[in-house]
């Protein structure tokens, strides 16, 4: 065998050992996940709350408590988390909401939250259903939309340039 080929078998080991390695820790992760889950469920209570204000911001400058941000991790301290200013009765406080339902908190409204500690974890309207929003779209589905009402617009324009022409035709007939 040559050096190129010894060279391949390496990598493929190395990518091999890499790849079990990856699903070892990510099955770890994901247990782990589940665990916090189920904590948080049993330790959630349902609170009727105004929200006031909600952002992206980084967790030092929320407002939140200081052994809140010494418990986080420090690549978390760093990055923007979604944070919601809202109250609770006669407090106003700072709470962390979860990703997935941030984009459907409503400002400047009533809404009855189920929150664990200063994490929101689901969200309802008081008195109706909370609106959903339309969301953003993807880059893709932008350039299809646009592609659909040009198209449509071509084909308008087809079909009044096809119309005119067989009037002049049906003039031209009438004519001899």
């Amino acid at each position: 065998m040559n050096g190129f080929t010894i060279a391949l078998l390496i990598i493929l080991a190395v990518l091999l050992i890499a790849v079990v390695v990856l699903f070892i820790l990510g099955r770890k992760a994901q247990k782990k996940k589940e665990e916090q889950d189920a904590q948080i469920a049993a330790a959630a209570q349902t609170v009727t709350m105004l929200v006031i204000d909600k952002k992206r911001m980084p967790l030092k400058d929320a407002g939140l408590p200081q052994q809140v941000l010494e418990q986080t991790p420090k690549l978390m301290r760093r990055s923007k988390m979604p944070i919601v200013k809202a109250k609770i009765g006669p407090r106003v406080m700072s709470l962390i909401a979860d990703d997935q339902i941030f984009d459907e908190i409503p400002v400047k409204k009533e809404i009855r939250a189920s929150v664990s500690g200063l994490y929101i974890t689901s969200v309802r309207g008081l008195r109706k259903p909370l609106e959903k929003p339309a969301g953003k779209k993807r880059f893709r589905d932008k350039i299809r939309s646009k592609y659909d009402e040009l198209n449509a617009e071509l084909k308008a324009e087809k079909e009044k340039e096809a119309a005119a022409k067989s009037a002049k035709q049906n003039a031209k007939k009438k004519k001899s």
